[in-house]
């Protein structure tokens, strides 16, 4: 959803880095395409598979595509971190484009800022339709979209102004802050260091000065003080973009990769015991432990796919991709699932009717990927 270039042809402005491989790395491509079919009707199948087949493992998976209702962790809560995380790699491969062509700060700053207020606009418009402007006190104002923006818009000027160490610092202090605060600030009627429901300090900043409508009512998971360690992830997205810039051998680049990824799980999951996990509240140990996994998911494309050769089997995911704020809007203001029941019904009604969502799902996916495998063969990429 952010500028998806991520090639370069000379040195980093960096302490550490000093030459930027030139080709496009296909792997970023793959994952973001992973990610967003998630999105795209591949987990609604495997969801709405679950108790229906008698097999552990399915509704296992079926589990992992549900949010937990507050503190805990299952694989849906990583798919929006990880696209934070996959739009920071793909930017600081963009960024250096620019700087190699000699465009200057002030043009990124701008354009980092105009790409946050686009996002920002649409964000507005998908939580909201019918969006009705007369009645802002009823407008939800925190998006997925906006938090993009904004996200990719402080790993610009972090990037374009400190190494890839002091973006790191930045990151620690940012989480460690976050902590602090929600354990040593007092919320009125709960008192500090109250994580539930209804006591936590996200919530009560966000019933207190966010205007608009709140998802949650009592606070808003995509409103204001979550803002900060979310993006965190996209800051740590741009050290690694970086790493994989360098001109290290890949194997060199696959353990920067690795090893900070599992260390950086190790911390979170040892934070949680203090710091829950909660996706809901953003939490420290949340990011390390989403942030460190993007680490080694991108470490398993780019091993396969831009290391080891195997490429062929990842185009599906680039079709989808390479269109990923396509694919996030379209489900918006597409019915595929209801044009995948006129098309497939007439199949699928011979099967099991416990199946026929399942299926349903399958076809809405198909018709999605066929869209952008058009929009591919045109070479059509919407970017921002």
């Amino acid at each position: 959803m952010v500028s998806d270039v991520n090639a370069g042809s000379v040195p980093l402005q960096t302490q550490e880095v000093v030459a930027v491989k030139a080709k496009r790395l296909l792997s970023i491509d793959a994952l973001r395409g992973f990610d967003m079919l998630l999105i795209a009707g591949g987990g609604a199948f495997i969801e709405r598979l679950n108790g229906k087949t008698g097999l552990g493992w399915v509704d296992w998976m079926g589990d992992q595509l549900t949010h937990p209702a507050w503190n805990g962790f299952t694989f849906y809560d990583f798919i929006f971190p990880l696209f934070l995380f996959l739009s920071g790699v793909s930017l600081s491969f963009s960024l250096q484009t620019a700087v190699a062509k000699g465009i200057e700060k002030p043009v990124l700053y701008r354009k980092a800022f105009r790409r946050f207020v686009i996002l920002y606009l649409l964000g507005i418009l998908d939580k909201n339709i019918p969006l009705d402007i007369f009645d802002p006190a009823h407008i939800r104002y925190g998006t997925v979209l906006g938090r993009i923006g904004l996200a990719t818009l402080v790993a610009t000027v972090l990037f374009l102004n400190f190494s890839w160490k002091q973006r790191l610092y930045a990151v620690a202090g940012i989480l460690l802050a976050y902590y602090a605060a929600l354990f040593l600030i007092p919320v009125p009627g709960f008192g500090s260091g109250d994580l539930s429901f209804e006591g936590n300090l996200v919530g009560w900043f966000d019933r207190t000065f966010m205007p608009g409508r709140l998802l949650q009512k009592t606070y808003d998971e995509l409103a204001l003080l979550t803002q900060f360690p979310a993006l965190c992830l996209a800051v740590l997205g741009t050290v690694a973009g970086e790493w994989l810039q360098s001109d290290r051998s890949d194997r060199t680049k696959l353990t920067y990769l690795v090893a900070p990824g599992l260390y950086t799980i190790g911390a979170g999951l040892l934070w949680g015991i203090h710091f829950p996990i909660n996706k809901h509240l953003w939490t420290s140990s949340f990011i390390l432990v989403t942030a460190g996994m993007g680490a080694l998911f991108l470490a398993l494309f780019y091993g396969i796919i831009d290391v080891l050769g195997f490429r062929k089997w990842s185009f599906f995911f680039k079709v989808i991709g390479m269109n990923s704020l396509v694919v996030y809007l379209a489900y918006r203001f597409i019915d595929f699932n209801h044009t995948s029941k006129l098309l497939f019904e007439g199949f699928y009604r011979h099967t099991p009717e416990p199946f026929h969502e399942s299926l349903n799902a399958l076809g809405a996916l198909a018709l999605v990927w066929t869209f952008l495998y058009i929009l591919y063969r045109h070479k059509i990429f919407v970017k921002i």
